[in-house]
């Protein structure tokens, strides 16, 4: 005890006494982080694991219907009637649910009305229905929205501020993305990343990193498994390609003028997929009429192409001569258009009111039209459907480091470079598109010759509009 009390005459002989004076308050701070991010941990655990038993759900149900479609094709026929009671069904009932993944954009940017817990069972049903009938649809829109619907009732629950909501919406993004993909790392870079160009929310770090791992793990937990990629190992390579240290700089160069189409692919996806809505709704004022119009083409595409291949989610097919995404994968596989059938049904789907996400459909066109341009440039062809199955997705959400850490937890890293390249340059050169109308643009992705102001959102750019309200400024979760 003696010891002790020399110790503490030593100290305070030593440091001066203003250095003294700021101990207390130092370490209250720190006492009062904790505090918080304990809070946090608090409240995002359940939220999180809510989200990541919902989306398992989602994913036996999804697993359910395309099965029962391929057993019973004949099910595409009720594309026409599903659609029409879909959308009446959200016009009747869905108020703000309708607007999807842009409401809760939208709401993390300025928080107002919150986001509807009937986001839920709606987003869930309709997606569902979507591909029992054969809709060319994803999955990452509904795991998005069972993710901010359920954040937004936990945020309502905890009487959270609007800066705090905003962390958990964005905490509820991870979640839903990192259980239906099985990337929670990705999940949680993604919500960060996603709500504008050029700027991470760096404030929902560790909540959102947490609500990725917890939905993950819970998925997991319900049985659920995810669609196992692999890429095979580049010939021709100098280095240790187990250590992931790798160099071929004639591959390297191919990589990269394949990662400038992917991004001017992923910026026609965008645009025309904005276009063709702007089409259904200036054409057919009457909203469930629309997926009707948008059935008949479909099932006429169908034909024309002579292949229901494009249909549904397209990860596998029972028949093995349709175009698939586990197909462009294989090396003896080179396949030139499919990637095109895939964004026409894609666009024609989902502009007119079914239901799902883009990004499974963006997995499929960059895979395929990588597999197309391995064909044309005699390069590794599992190693260009993988980068485009990322890139192409990361030009058209303007999430390249998002994408760059899914390529790695999907593919692994010992072609992290290439991903990294194919990525960012997409990126680039998608320009300021987005099928996300409400992502902002908070630094410009040109340093000159930009018409735009900071923070103006996709949706303003696209109406030749400034934006009207400032963002909410942001908080640190651990403030």
């Amino acid at each position: 005890m003696s010891g002790i009390f020399r110790f503490s005459a030593h100290l305070n002989a030593r440091l001066p006494r203003a250095t003294l004076a700021l101990l207390p308050k130092l370490f209250g701070l720190r006492l009062r982080q904790i505090i918080r991010l304990g809070r946090w941990v608090y409240i995002v655990v359940p939220m999180a694991a809510s989200v990541g038993a919902l989306v398992a759900l989602f994913l036996t149900s999804l697993d359910a219907a395309t099965r029962l479609r391929f057993a019973h094709p004949s099910l595409i026929y009720a594309m026409p009637f599903a659609g029409f009671a879909m959308v009446w069904c959200y016009q009747r009932f869905g108020h703000t649910a309708e607007a999807g993944n842009n409401l809760i954009v939208e709401e993390i940017h300025q928080p107002g009305g919150g986001v509807p817990l009937r986001m839920a069972p709606f987003i869930l049903v309709s997606t569902v229905l979507t591909h029992l009938v054969g809709g060319s649809a994803g999955r990452e829109g509904t795991a998005v929205q069972l993710g901010g619907s359920l954040a937004s009732t936990f945020a309502r629950l905890f009487r959270l501020s609007a800066p705090e909501i905003r962390i958990l919406l964005m905490a509820g993004i991870a979640a839903g993305f990192g259980a239906v993909f099985g990337t929670p790392i990705a999940g949680a870079v993604f919500a960060l990343e996603v709500l504008a160009i050029g700027r991470m929310q760096y404030e929902a770090l560790l909540p959102a990193l947490l609500a990725a791992i917890i939905a993950d793990w819970t998925c997991q937990a319900l049985g659920i498994t995810h669609t196992h990629y692999a890429i095979a190992a580049v010939s021709g390579v100098t280095g240790d390609a187990s250590s992931g240290l790798t160099f071929a700089p004639l591959l390297m160069l191919k990589v990269a003028v394949a990662g400038v189409v992917f991004g001017l692919a992923a910026h026609a996806f965008a645009e025309l997929s904005h276009r063709a809505s702007g089409a259904f709704k200036t054409l057919i004022a009457y909203p469930p009429l629309r997926p009707v119009v948008a059935s008949l083409i479909l099932l006429g595409l169908v034909y024309l192409a002579g292949t229901r291949a494009y249909l549904g989610l397209g990860v596998w097919s029972p028949d093995p001569d349709d175009a698939t995404i586990l197909g462009f994968f294989r090396p003896d596989h080179i396949d030139s258009v499919s990637w095109a059938w895939k964004a026409l049904f894609t666009i024609v789907t989902l502009s007119s009111g079914f239901k799902g996400g883009e990004v499974t459909p963006l997995f499929f066109i960059g895979a395929g039209l990588g597999s197309a341009l391995a064909g044309l440039f005699g390069a590794p062809v599992d190693l260009f459907a993988g980068i485009g199955f990322v890139a192409v997705f990361a030009g058209a959400t303007n999430t390249p480091l998002a994408c760059l850490i899914m390529g790695i937890e999907l593919f692994g890293a010992t072609h992290a470079v290439y991903l990294a390249i194919a990525c960012f340059l997409a990126y680039l050169c998608s320009g300021h598109s987005s099928i996300y109308l409400a992502q902002r643009i908070a630094v410009p992705k040109s340093a000159s010759g930009v018409p735009f102001a900071p923070d103006m959102s996709i949706r303003h750019i696209r109406a030749g509009k400034r934006p009207a309200v400032a963002e909410t400024p942001p908080v640190a979760a651990g403030e």
